[in-house]
């Protein structure tokens, strides 16, 4: 080998050094641009969206998911797999979406600053199960902020940590695997959470049964369906648990599909 040769590999050698010391990449006309990120859909932030008054989020409270869930036709209820994970605490509020690159929560840092007092942080991992985006210094912080709790379709970390602050977190599980911090990702755009389509502004109902999705354009309709039909509902369940009931409607059903019973 030539003297300039080798000295022009020690020069390469000596850039890829100070590259790995400075997290710089290594200059490179052939790097592939579909390697950069740029704005767009999977980048990007909305500050604002239209929201419910939390007056009216509070006649809510007093039903239970399932309730809720049945007068949605029984579609906006999230994959069961998604439980409180760190008390008993119920979750009732405005939804603020995130939507994560696999294994990266630098967007569930960045909902500290969007989110307001009382929402609710529904969190799309993109189907990741491997990295948790949600550990004990997010969930202090989002003490101070006061947000009311996280629905994460993913893993959390920091378990006793995040029992200390009292925050409410439904997640489907747990891992002292760390996420990523450089994104990209999204904030208050329409994600996909436990199998069910999540808008900003939604409304998020959560307790010990699971969690349900009240679509905001509906939310007037939904709660009038839910008080109407309270009365009826407490009255039936009192008879049956006092042996007062009948099966006949289940006869009547099975006549209707044609169901062959045989002694």
């Amino acid at each position: 080998m030539k003297l300039d040769e080798q000295q022009l590999v020690g020069n390469k050698f000596e850039e890829a050094q100070a590259a790995l010391v400075t997290g710089r990449d290594e200059p490179s006309p052939t790097k592939p641009k579909s390697s950069e990120m740029t704005p767009g859909p999977g980048y990007m932030i909305r500050t604002e969206f239209p929201r419910l008054s939390q007056e009216f989020i509070e006649q809510f409270r007093e039903f239970e998911t399932a309730d809720v869930s049945d007068v949605l036709n029984r579609l906006y209820a999230m994959n069961g797999a998604i439980r409180n994970q760190i008390n008993d605490k119920e979750l009732l509020g405005t939804a603020c979406t995130v939507k994560l690159y696999p294994g990266d929560n630098l967007m569930v840092h960045k909902a500290l600053d969007i989110a307001k007092p009382g929402d609710i942080v529904v969190v799309d991992c993109s189907g990741a199960m491997s990295n948790a985006v949600l550990g004990d210094l997010v969930a202090n912080k989002s003490i101070h902020r006061k947000i009311g709790g996280y629905v994460i379709d993913g893993l959390i970390r920091d378990l006793d940590g995040i029992k200390e602050t009292g925050l409410p977190v439904y997640a489907r599980g747990v891992t002292p695997f760390g996420p990523l911090h450089r994104g990209p990702g999204e904030i208050n755009t329409p994600i996909c959470c436990g199998g069910v389509v999540v808008n900003p502004g939604d409304i998020i109902k959560a307790d010990s049964t699971g969690i349900a999705v009240i679509p905001r354009g509906f939310a007037d309709e939904i709660i009038q369906r839910l008080q109407a039909s309270k009365a009826r509902l407490a009255e039936y369940v009192t008879s049956v648990k006092r042996g007062d009931f009948s099966n006949a409607w289940v006869d009547e059903q099975l006549r209707e599909n044609g169901c062959a019973i045989c002694n």
